[in-house]
């Protein structure tokens, strides 16, 4: 499984489990967010360093340019579709303003 994999899995059991949602949230208040995060990842048997979430997302981002129009310069240019990191965590403050 793959990083991407992984986080939407996680992703997946956080919106179903509050305690776990609460948990990830409130890794966004330590001074090291990323590398918080990623520690409970592994905590919960996901292997996630915080390098593996910022290639992730290049990764992916690069790979969605080159398969439109080439990838040249015509290419969309998508704001934070590649910040899997934030994407992530959009969807569950989205989930737990919707709990209120």
């Amino acid at each position: 499984m793959n990083t991407v994999e992984m986080l939407e899995e996680l992703q997946e059991k956080a919106l179903r489990d509050g305690a776990l949602r609460k948990q990830l949230l409130a890794t966004r208040r330590d001074p090291e967010p990323l590398g918080a995060f990623c520690s409970a990842c592994r905590d919960l048997g996901y292997e996630i360093y915080p390098m593996d979430v910022i290639v992730a997302g290049e990764e992916f981002y690069a790979s969605y340019r080159r398969s439109t129009n080439g990838g040249g310069e015509n290419s969309p240019k998508l704001a934070g579709e590649d910040d899997f990191y934030e994407m992530f965590f959009a969807m569950l403050e989205q989930a737990e303003k919707k709990k209120d």
